[in-house]
């Protein structure tokens, strides 16, 4: 594909996604971000990989946990609450992995991440 093409193509995918699976889409690259860094654990650039993992993770979260508190999210309560305590979760991994790595640490954040995503496709969940 010609890289204009392939510039427009990208152009209209990000005009004529949903708000889902736009949602989708994050969560799927943050657990691929965060399984890259599980494959190359040793290499010699971890630290800098995993960082920059952890923080992009970080980013969705606090905009779904924005998101979620609004005054005009239409989710029910429960929905809202359960979201956020899961989100609370998420940020406390998050900052135990930064502080004290380890590769087993980025599974529950993987499989969070790629379950909410297939939730939000409307599909069943798998390995990325």
């Amino acid at each position: 594909m010609q890289p204009n093409a392939v510039k427009a193509y990208q152009s209209v995918d990000k005009t004529t996604m949903s708000g889902r699976e736009t949602e989708a889409r994050v969560l799927t690259q943050a657990a691929l971000k965060l399984l890259d860094c599980q494959r190359t654990w040793d290499d010699p650039d971890r630290n800098k990989r995993l960082d920059e993992a952890l923080r992009y993770n970080q980013r969705i979260w606090n905009i779904f946990q924005m998101e979620i508190a609004s005054k005009d999210n239409p989710l029910p309560a429960n929905l809202k609450r359960d979201l956020l305590l899961l989100s609370r979760f998420i940020d406390k991994r998050i900052f135990d992995t930064m502080a004290f790595p380890a590769t087993e640490k980025l599974n529950i954040l993987i499989k969070i991440n790629q379950n909410i995503a297939a939730g939000l496709r409307g599909s069943p969940s798998g390995p990325i």
